[in-house]
């Protein structure tokens, strides 16, 4: 796994997360409301100490229904306090007693009729409560980068958790195209790994370059809140002023089959931070594997990013990001974090 460039320099602080669920809080933001009618109960949900999986043969063993028939948008660890919604079908319209799925690990907070299984990807964004210990670091410095955080945003690298353990699920992806049988599943997490790699080796490149967050010739931009892409096409005032407001970003390619879309220099860099016996390996395996070629934005900027000193030195973090972003990818913009729950 490619260790990515830092954007805003060197380290500011060290500290330490998760060392208590407390200070890992996460909420998912829905995408939409409920219908009020249908055959889907939609269930808010608070977690402690369970991940999305878990959670989810849970809800299923309550309502006495398979596990296909629990939906949910996205996946949250076990180590935090989480909030998400699950959707169970119920065709005949009558839900188990809400009280028998109530624990100290699972507390449901609300819940409504649906008309349709809650599919991956339906939230509008995650909201983050993050505690930071054992700070050192100077105060001042500290509180500058968060600034220029809150101004500039970061790279919108794919966070370490794509990755697993040391980063092995990109050799395991290596091994998976070289001929290596695995389950579905982990074909699935595999092939995300392989395609994470290969973007953040481009974001990297152009964070190195200075470029993250500037055009180069042959830009395909994205639009802010979303996955349509326009170009390439050339800097313009207009385009400035709109990269300036981000409404648009920069992309970078998540890498399947078909022509890479951009051109001139954002290409080369692109190609040229995809070179080397790995990256080859994991272009040829996701191309062969169906993966079509799509783009990311280049750049995140965390939405009401505020912090506050706690009595005790620690550092509270409060903002939402867009999904698919993750909250380590702001973290190491301040320094190096260590995960207690890891060790």
């Amino acid at each position: 796994m490619t260790e990515p460039a830092r954007a805003h320099g060197a380290p500011v602080l060290s500290a330490r997360i998760r060392s208590s669920q407390e200070d890992f809080f996460v909420e998912e933001l829905p995408g939409f409301e409920a219908s009020g009618a249908g055959e889907h109960l939609l269930l808010t949900v608070e977690k402690r100490g369970m991940n999305t999986a878990f959670a989810a043969k849970t809800i299923a063993q309550w309502a006495g229904v398979d596990e296909s028939a629990i939906g949910y948008a996205g996946m949250k660890d076990r180590h935090a306090i989480t909030r998400q919604r699950f959707s169970v079908w119920l065709p005949k319209k009558i839900a188990p007693d809400i009280d028998a799925l109530q624990s100290d690990a699972l507390r449901v907070l609300g819940h409504a009729w649906h008309s349709r299984k809650l599919p991956r990807g339906a939230l509008a964004g995650n909201r983050f409560v993050l505690v930071l210990r054992d700070v050192a670091g100077a105060r001042g410095a500290i509180e500058a980068r968060l600034a220029a955080i809150a101004a500039n945003g970061v790279p919108n690298y794919f966070g370490e958790q794509r990755f697993g353990r040391g980063g092995g699920n990109v050799q395991q992806a290596v091994a998976m195209f070289a001929g290596r049988r695995v389950k579905r599943e982990e074909r699935t997490m595999l092939l995300s790994a392989a395609r994470s790699e290969l973007f953040n080796r481009v974001l990297s490149a152009r964070v190195e370059a200075g470029r993250w967050n500037a055009a180069l010739e042959g830009e395909v931009w994205m639009l802010d809140g979303s996955r349509s892409v326009f170009g390439p096409e050339a800097m313009t005032p207009e385009l400035q002023a709109r990269l300036e407001a981000f409404d648009i970003h920069p992309s970078g390619p998540l890498w399947g089959e078909g022509e890479l879309r951009s051109a001139d220099a954002a290409r080369e860099l692109e190609l040229a931070a995809l070179a080397g016996d790995t990256a080859s390996r994991l272009r040829t395996g996701l191309e062969r594997a169906g993966l079509k070629q799509e783009r990311r934005a280049l750049r995140l900027r965390p939405a009401e990013l505020a912090w506050t000193w706690r009595d005790d030195g620690a550092l509270e973090l409060r903002f939402a990001l867009p999904p698919g972003c993750y909250a380590t990818t702001v973290l190491r913009e301040l320094g190096d974090i260590v995960d207690a729950a890891a060790q």
